[in-house]
């Protein structure tokens, strides 16, 4: 549809507003008693009298004096038919006809009815205007297929494609799933800041601003993480937040700047503990809101049943890379051995790194896009987790694991580190790394690090991307496909509406 032809629709629907106006029709009224959603309606049995319905019209087929429509509400769709003799001539020859369009909502007060192709239907003793829209919805015949404009106008993506309501009402069962398992584990939801003046609990370039009450620089939280375990300083056992979180990096179909992460914190757990919660949390919620274990991921069947397989973190880049990080313990000799084994990590700032996040890129570009899972990585190296508990029998390593499903990181966990001392060394050498071009290495957080030192019990941690979990629940491609409203370039201000 052109530009021009959208803008002589919407000067043809305002003219239509002043004359139901003229008709005395108020085409914005404040309410509408329903007494049934379009679902509830098609469950009724026929010949029920008073049912009130309503919804966004959708198809009219206008048979002289009789007109069957389709109205959409949140439930679905249902069948409504409109009769001259019932509704009056007046309204249904002045109005109906020549006033109602395609996507404009109504009410209906009726008695329903099977029609001879069975589809059950009210039939209108009344009809009442409930919203008159000024821009006609995209095509029926073509839906709304363009990525873009499903992304800029996600309200009509969800009118027009069913599948993508379905996805997002998907993703609002598995929330609830979540924090259902949650709280019956004695988990408690909490808020923390996510204006801070450390971007701390990540390794993460931040997003910063500046607090003009408080004239001073802020960033957008990272990570909720060392909020939530000032909250088990504080005594509380066992917390969760459903954080948003900010990360000024690349965007790609599995990162994006801006998104969801549920972390929990848990006293008196390891990280082992967490393994063995984790597998049983996402097997329950998967079975609840897919009603199996079996998901089609890129056309494989992903079994979520039974028990986890784990594997080392060496073990695995050892294997893809030929490379063993026990004896290529530097960020120099690893940049050595890569070279001479002809790895480049393209995009990545190879020389800046240390060596915990040279590992790290290495391990994303060379092991990860082979894994199916689901698998429980394990065995990271020290430098990598910054707050992570060191392990007992190998101190070179952490108590920290990580799922990983269709090559997608969906959970990092791990026994925390609550050793004051420990954790001041780490982030002194966080800071070094930082000062010396890293951009994604932790700053140093006196404010946590004087938290800790009133003490901390010993606890474990999660972090789950909740955009990437859906994702996988509903076999998309793109975090921007399972988020609502993800960030758009905006578009030029001489650029005419997409769906115009």
């Amino acid at each position: 549809m052109s530009s021009e032809s959208g803008g002589e629709q919407r000067r043809v629907r305002v003219e239509k507003l002043e004359r139901l106006r003229a008709f005395g029709i108020h085409p914005y009224p404040e309410r509408f008693e329903r007494t049934h959603t379009l679902a509830e309606m098609r469950a009724l049995p026929e010949g029920q009298d008073h049912v009130k319905v309503c919804g966004r019209v959708v198809m009219m087929r206008v048979m002289g004096k009789l007109t069957f429509a389709t109205i959409l509400d949140h439930s679905g769709r249902g069948q409504i038919s409109v009769q001259q003799d019932a509704v009056g001539q007046e309204f249904y020859s002045q109005v109906w006809k020549k006033l109602v369009d395609i996507g404009d909502f109504i009410g209906i007060t009726g008695k329903t009815m099977v029609t001879k192709t069975g589809e059950p239907t009210v039939a209108a003793e009344s009809v009442v205007f409930l919203g008159k829209t000024l821009r006609p919805l995209p095509e029926k015949w073509h839906g709304l297929s363009d990525q873009e404009t499903c992304y800029r106008q996600r309200y009509l993506d969800m009118i027009m494609n069913q599948e993508t309501m379905d996805r997002f009402r998907l993703r609002s069962r598995v929330v609830r799933s979540i924090r259902h398992v949650l709280e019956t584990h004695a988990f408690e939801e909490v808020e923390t800041p996510v204006l801070q003046t450390k971007a701390s609990g990540a390794t993460a370039r931040p997003f910063t601003s500046h607090h003009n009450a408080l004239d001073m620089p802020v960033s957008l939280r990272i990570a909720p993480e060392t909020w939530l375990k000032r909250l088990i300083v504080g005594g509380m056992d066992r917390v969760y937040e459903f954080a948003r979180c900010f990360r000024n990096e690349g965007m790609d179909p599995s990162h994006l700047q801006d998104f969801t992460m549920l972390e929990f914190y848990a006293a008196w757990w390891n990280y082992e503990d967490n393994m063995r919660f984790t597998e049983h949390l996402l097997q329950t919620v998967i079975q609840d809101v897919l009603g199996t274990m079996t998901v089609e991921l890129k056309g494989k069947m992903i079994d979520f049943s039974g028990t986890w397989p784990r594997v080392s973190f060496r073990d695995l880049i050892l294997k893809d890379a030929g490379i063993d990080i026990r004896v290529d313990d530097t960020a120099q000799k690893l940049r050595s051995r890569m070279q001479e084994r002809n790895i480049h990590l393209e995009g990545v700032p190879v020389q800046k790194l240390g060596f915990g996040n040279l590992v790290d890129q290495l391990y994303k570009k060379v092991s990860r896009p082979h894994l199916d899972g689901p698998v429980f990585l394990v065995d990271h190296p020290i430098e990598l987790s910054p707050l992570a508990r060191r392990n007992d029998r190998d101190p070179t390593l952490t108590d920290r694991f990580q799922l990983v499903v269709r090559s997608w990181e969906i959970v990092n966990a791990y026994s925390e580190l609550v050793d004051p001392v420990d954790q001041r060394q780490r982030l002194e050498t966080q800071a070094a790394l930082k000062e010396a071009g890293d951009d994604e290495a932790m700053e140093l957080d006196e404010e946590y690090l004087l938290a800790m030192e009133y003490g901390m019990p010993p606890i474990s941690g999660f972090g789950m991307g909740i955009d990437r979990l859906v994702c996988l629940l509903t076999n998309q491609d793109n975090l921007r496909d399972v988020v609502l409203f993800p960030l758009m370039k905006p578009l030029p201000s001489d650029t005419p509406p997409l769906t115009s």
